[in-house]
């Protein structure tokens, strides 16, 4: 007799049943972990099982950041200091002593502060015009300015002494430094010693437009004039001296610039018994061409202007 057979509908669910009850078992629980030692560094350091992902609001709260902390004097400030860094004024000329040299930002170079720019003469020269009592200077006193000076003996549109540059080089290079602001009149003299060491007219011009166009870029608003090379003239043995002279002055007429030629004056004045030293004046000589310069300025009208006596003199 054969034994009843289970249905087989009852069949797979008694199956599934089994298996349900044999893997659903608790899920083992990991012993809770001892607790470390005060100040051991392994609950400091402890990490997540590999492969977990820590969640947001499990991450380290962020340190906040400590407050800039100020710069000792001198010391540089860290980008984003809450320091702010103390910026130098900048300096004002009208309140800068005369003799004060000047960083003028318009230009990059350093000027010299003068009292009473609106009555000043600014004059470039040689050997001629260095003496404060060399007759180019006497000339201008006379006609009312104050004279400064810029230059050196041995010196000229192309030859330099040594230790000072020619005209246009010594103001580029800074050998001497103009003043600062915007003097009465601007006056180059020279071309003696361009003469006297063979100086070209090609190097003679090129060099004298050069400084030129400087100095009437530098005092756009000033008078300027030029004074020639002091000679006994060329018929009476002025030589290369007269000819610079009258080289100068087509120089100074392509530019308008008022020329005053002393290309024979020595001669013309009898004064060459007056040289000191066959091309310098003693006192005597220095006395009589300042008096006949200061006459030619004012045929001229390149006097001093006048101000009012309660005007006040600014340094530009």
């Amino acid at each position: 007799m054969r034994n009843a057979s289970v249905p087989p509908r009852f069949v797979a669910p008694m199956i599934a049943l089994g298996v349900l009850m044999a893997g659903c078992g608790q899920v083992p629980q990991t012993p809770a972990a001892a607790p470390e030692p005060a100040g051991s560094s392994a609950s400091a350091t402890a990490q997540p099982p590999a492969g977990a992902v820590p969640s947001k609001s499990a991450a380290a709260p962020k340190k906040a950041s400590a407050p800039p902390v100020a710069a000792s004097p001198g010391a540089p400030v860290a980008a984003g200091s809450a320091v702010k860094p103390q910026l130098v004024p900048e300096l004002d000329p009208a309140a800068m002593a005369p003799g004060s040299v000047y960083k003028n930002p318009a230009n990059g170079r350093n000027e010299v502060i003068v009292a009473n720019m609106r009555r000043t003469a600014v004059l470039i020269g040689d050997s001629q015009s260095e003496p404060e009592a060399g007759w180019p200077r006497q000339g201008l006193a006379a006609m009312g300015y104050n004279v400064f000076f810029c230059g050196r003996g041995g010196t000229g549109y192309v030859a330099s002494n040594g230790k000072t540059g020619n005209y246009i080089d010594a103001l580029q290079r800074g050998d001497w430094q103009l003043p600062y602001g915007s003097p009465a009149l601007v006056v180059i003299e020279g071309g003696g010693n361009d003469a006297a060491r063979g100086a070209t007219d090609a190097q003679i011009v090129a060099n004298a437009e050069r400084l030129i166009a400087s100095l009437k870029q530098r005092y756009p608003g000033s008078k300027f004039a030029m004074i020639g090379t002091l000679a006994r003239g060329i018929n009476y043995g002025g030589g290369r001296r007269s000819q610079v002279d009258a080289l100068l002055s087509t120089v100074a007429a392509k530019h308008t610039i008022p020329f005053i030629s002393v290309g024979d004056w020595l001669t013309k004045y009898n004064l060459a018994k007056e040289l000191a030293d066959g091309v310098h004046m003693n006192s005597v000589g220095h006395k009589a061409l300042g008096t006949i310069l200061a006459g030619r300025l004012k045929e001229l009208g390149l006097e001093a202007p006048v101000l009012p006596a309660t005007s006040a003199l600014p340094v530009s």
